[in-house]
């Protein structure tokens, strides 16, 4: 595709809305919901907080060589273009698709919780969660098809409304100065399961919370100068939101013992009826729903743009390349959304924030070896900003990720089978589109 095709992105997005996206796209469902899930397999306040500080540390040096890549490479897909150019046609065809899959069922479980949030406030549609989900998908499927600039402005406002939102959480979390909760007696998850799976499981999860983290580097192709701007959008916006998921575990451990909050499906919620009251929980769930809806509408716009991406090259329909005049890629944001509607109708949360994690781990390797080929076969690509730490960081997060694959393949041997499948149909799929690839 030329730079004159009718069917080019438009380059309208600034270093406001690289940062927006990063926070908008990670701050939100996992941290109100994963908190409780991990105390009950880690039991240990000191280990909580260290699988949430490792897990912010793989980000931010993760951070370095996404903002290489992409600042290199400025193109819509992310991870896809940076493996294709470094290892080929079919490593970047199953990178794209394991990015888009994993991208793709965001918006689902999104949906998913929003309904579980909501079915809070309105007991009466307890019933309804699936059509809940669904109107949700299909109002910001039409939202976004009205123009990257509403998707942008959406974005902007909401994230900081977020912010400020959980800053006034954290406060009054520690602000509280009520009658002590007695801690619930229980027998130690962490020696049922052994405190390695039990560690390993927390990080997966706690990873899944992160995932969002790259989120600007989707969007190069569009930004007016991605040289300067991905790179600050990526270290900013990932200490921000570092700093907060650490702080806001602090803030709910303070408020309730480490067995109070184990299983809680809802940890926000449990919180706050003791900082706020009955009334004051509600409050939080409208919060928590306002959040997660700024979530949502950063997840409706990355799908689209790793598909357009992949079918520029040849790797999905030749229509999914169409923009529509407002800057949207109309046909790839259609289909990521029918994807994401059927995928509420058979899926739940837990499923999907599982399988979409794994993916990721996937995709986040295949990225920092490619960092690691491109240096070498490719010395004098323009580089407007280089990883910080090379070549050690990048081993570091290669032999890390390796680490998490194969521990999330023993713990989690479900996704592990459904990643194996995808790549099995993979090769002969990647067979068939490979005439039309090399025919752009």
């Amino acid at each position: 595709m030329t730079s004159k095709s009718p069917n080019q992105l438009k380059k309208i997005l600034g270093l406001s809305f690289g940062i927006a996206i990063l926070i908008g796209g990670t701050i939100g469902v996992g941290i109100l919901r994963t908190p409780g899930t991990i105390a009950g397999m880690l039991d240990n306040y000191w280990l909580i907080i260290a699988c949430w500080l490792l897990g912010g540390i793989y980000v931010l040096i993760g951070a370095g060589t996404y903002a290489e890549l992409a600042s290199m490479l400025p193109k819509a897909g992310g991870s896809y273009n940076y493996v294709k150019r470094a290892f080929g046609d079919y490593a970047g065809f199953i990178t794209g698709w394991f990015d888009y899959f994993s991208n793709a069922i965001a918006p689902a479980f999104f949906c998913i919780v929003i309904s579980e949030y909501i079915v809070i406030l309105m007991p009466e549609w307890q019933n309804e969660t699936t059509v809940i989900a669904m109107a949700f998908l299909i109002g910001f499927t039409l939202l976004h098809a009205t123009g990257i600039k509403s998707g942008s402005i959406v974005q902007q406002i909401s994230s900081v409304i977020k912010v400020i939102l959980f800053v006034i959480l954290i406060i009054a979390c520690f602000s509280y100065t009520g009658i002590q909760i007695e801690p619930i007696k229980k027998t130690p998850a962490l020696m049922d399961a052994g405190i390695i799976i039990s560690f390993l499981k927390s990080l997966q999860l706690v990873l899944g919370t992160y995932d969002g983290w790259n989120a600007a580097c989707f969007f190069a192709e569009e930004d007016e100068n991605p040289g300067k701007n991905i790179p600050r959008s990526l270290y900013f916006g990932a200490l921000l939101v570092i700093a907060i998921y650490i702080i806001i575990n602090m803030a709910f451990l303070y408020v309730l013992p480490v067995s109070n909050i184990a299983n809680s499906p809802l940890a926000a919620s449990d919180v706050a009826k003791v900082v706020f009251g009955e009334k004051g929980s509600i409050v939080v769930t409208i919060i928590a729903i306002f959040s997660i809806i700024s979530v949502l509408n950063a997840y409706m716009m990355v799908p689209s743009r790793i598909l357009y991406g992949m079918s520029r090259d040849g790797f999905f329909i030749k229509k999914g390349t169409i923009i529509n005049t407002t800057g949207t890629p109309i046909v790839t944001l259609l289909v990521s959304s029918l994807f994401a509607f059927i995928l509420i109708y058979i899926g739940t949360f837990e499923i999907l924030f599982l399988l979409s994690t794994f993916m990721a781990i996937t995709v986040w390797g295949s990225t920092y070896v490619s960092l690691i080929k491109l240096r070498i076969s490719e010395p004098n690509l323009e580089r407007p900003y280089k990883s910080w730490g090379y070549p050690y960081t990048s081993i570091l997060m290669i032999v890390f990720s390796i680490a998490l694959f194969t521990g999330f393949a023993y713990s989690d041997s479900k996704s592990f089978l459904a990643i194996v499948g995808i790549t099995l149909l993979s090769y002969p799929i990647f067979l068939l589109l490979k005439p039309k690839s090399n025919k752009e």
